[in-house]
């Protein structure tokens, strides 16, 4: 995967981040099929986790967190199932909080920074599991997986043998600009505002007064968007102070378990200027940067393709690590 080639027929950025996601192939055998639990959070609330189980009790768990709006239908999702269920593991995705379809009860939704959740959630799922876990993150999943590495510092290696971060915007500023400008702007900002500001509306009339309801309604970037709801519903004093405090790269070094991070040089989300060097990230940290995939795309194959290549390729270095 670090040499990835996107197909010829599928050239640039965008067209390797939008077709793969919407017309490639996402498992190379059947369906996954999932079993829901939905899991009390201490706070009050829930999530819902879904799970493919392994025949064998003692198998291996792969544990996937998704990206910005994704969920356990997501490509990339799908994808990973199909790997987990050839290698005979467990697999299983955990929902942010509103992403399984039902809306959460608490003031609160998520966030690209919100290692608790994370820990909470692997410590639950470290309970069955026969030895440590392995974990992916997606996108915005990805970059909250780094940050509950980096903040669990030694104590990760009891609850995960190794993490990987794909397409994650660790450098939240610059991805966050990269999606205010441009064609970016123009096609995935509506399309993610389309489901959130819909959500972040019905948690305002769940708890009325919870944030700025006219200035959410005005809101046209995720800059702004993340200004009236997301930062200050989290604790943070507004969308700059969101970004910069949750973003996973400024302490990449302080990880104490083997961690992959990939990112594709041509994501339009993620721009390859921002992205670390090998001597920024500490030795417990591998970096792939292939030139081409696009933002959780890397279709492979013939014409339409598949996407199944990165999660058999991101799932066999999780394996070699633990």
């Amino acid at each position: 995967m670090q040499a990835h080639r996107a197909p010829r027929w599928l050239p640039g950025g965008h067209a390797q981040t939008i077709w793969p996601a919407l017309l490639s192939r996402r498992h190379l055998g059947p369906p996954p099929r999932f079993v829901r639990e939905r899991w009390d959070t201490p706070d009050g609330d829930f999530i819902d986790v879904d799970l493919q189980a392994a025949a064998d009790p003692a198998a291996p768990w792969l544990v996937l967190f998704h990206g910005l709006e994704g969920s356990s239908s997501s490509a990339y999702a799908q994808a990973f199932a199909d790997t987990a269920r050839a290698r005979g593991w467990h697999f299983v995705v955990p929902h942010f909080r509103g992403c399984s379809g039902e809306l959460n009860r608490a003031p609160r939704a998520y966030h690209s920074g919100d290692f608790a959740e994370i820990g909470w959630v692997l410590q639950r799922l470290r309970g069955r599991a026969a030895a440590p876990l392995r974990v992916a993150g997606v996108s915005l999943g990805g970059n909250a997986l780094l940050r509950w590495a980096q903040e669990a510092g030694d104590s990760a290696a009891a609850t995960a043998a190794a993490v990987a971060a794909v397409c994650s915007p660790i450098d939240l500023v610059a991805g966050g600009h990269a999606l205010g400008r441009g064609l970016s702007r123009r096609v995935y900002t509506p399309m993610f505002l389309r489901t959130m500001k819909p959500k972040a509306l019905a948690k305002w009339a769940q708890h009325p007064g919870l944030f700025d309801r006219e200035r959410l309604l005005a809101a046209r970037t995720l800059f702004e968007f993340d200004d009236v709801f997301t930062a200050p519903v989290h604790g943070f004093r507004g969308a700059l102070d969101y970004w910069t405090r949750a973003s996973a790269r400024p302490h990449l070094a302080a990880i104490r378990i083997p961690a992959l991070v990939l990112n594709a040089l041509n994501d339009p989300f993620v721009p390859a200027a921002c992205l670390p060097r090998p001597h920024e990230v500490g030795r417990h940290v591998t970096l792939w940067q292939p030139p081409h995939g696009g933002h959780v795309g890397f279709a492979s194959g013939r014409f339409p393709g598949h996407v199944v290549a990165m999660p058999e390729s991101v799932t066999a270095w999780l394996a070699g690590h633990g």
